[in-house]
């Protein structure tokens, strides 16, 4: 699948991305909430908005929608402390307010957009597999010869977008997503916080295994680096760390 000839687009018309985050949800292997992870919706936000193109956020289920705790910079955890992207999103009332009421996926006009953009935090383990009209949009961009991506986590929904003709999307792709290396790593500071039992995995599955057992061809950059990989008109990003890598591939793509 290659993309439609961009010289044959309107040069005075800006390119469109929809991003896709999370709606709220809640962990089956732990209770915890879990939602979106936000440097996965700004970075590629802010990428897209200095390369001229509009940008429409959208979620499965539409309405308001929830970040996982550590992804926010002023979390008492300090993990995302440096995320100072994210930050200036936070406190731009304008931005901030995109995740107040989001549009539902299915109210995507493919038509309208050149590309979709699904972000991860751990709330897609739990829901995207239900997120029917998720999958039907993702593998319609796909089929158009526009750009579909996801990152991190946001890559389980390759594990159920199906095309027109019922093969699996990313059978036979080159793709990345969370990987192994990196559950490992998760799993064993939950351990070591106490906040699970050793042993007891943080995710129901891993997207690493689950594609190679699709016959994808998964490849990663190492734990915790900015990584992002296209395969045609597929662009898949490793992790949180991975939001830049992901939006710079959908700009080569793509054009300004």
């Amino acid at each position: 699948m290659s993309l439609r000839d961009p010289n044959l687009s309107n040069k005075n018309k800006p390119k469109r991305v929809a991003i896709v985050i999370a709606n709220p949800a809640t962990s089956s292997t732990n209770g915890w909430p879990v939602g979106f992870w936000w440097s996965e919706l700004t970075h590629p936000y802010l990428a897209f908005h200095e390369a001229g193109y509009e940008v429409e956020v959208f979620s499965p289920d539409g309405g308001r929608c929830v970040a996982d705790g550590m992804s926010d910079p002023r979390d008492a955890s300090g993990y995302s402390a440096s995320d100072l992207v994210s930050m200036g999103f936070l406190h731009t009332p304008s931005l901030a307010a995109l995740v107040e009421n989001t549009k539902p996926v299915s109210e995507i006009d493919v038509a309208r957009f050149d590309a979709i953009v699904v972000a991860g935090g751990q709330a897609p383990m739990f829901s995207f597999e239900g997120a029917t009209a998720l999958h039907a949009k993702f593998a319609a961009f796909y089929e158009a010869g526009k750009v579909a991506a996801a990152l991190c986590h946001g890559v389980a929904l390759l594990r159920y977008t199906r095309l027109s003709n019922g093969e699996l999307l990313a059978k036979g792709r080159t793709v990345t997503g969370f990987a192994n290396v990196e559950e490992d790593f998760a799993d064993r500071a939950v351990w070591s916080m106490g906040a699970m039992p050793e042993g007891k995995h943080l995710m129901p599955w891993r997207i690493e295994d689950e594609l190679k057992k699709l016959g994808a061809n998964f490849v990663q950059g190492g734990l915790w680096r900015g990584f992002a990989v296209r395969d045609g008109n597929l662009i898949t990003g490793q992790q949180n760390f991975s939001g830049g890598e992901t939006a710079r591939l959908v700009i080569e793509t793509l054009g300004r």
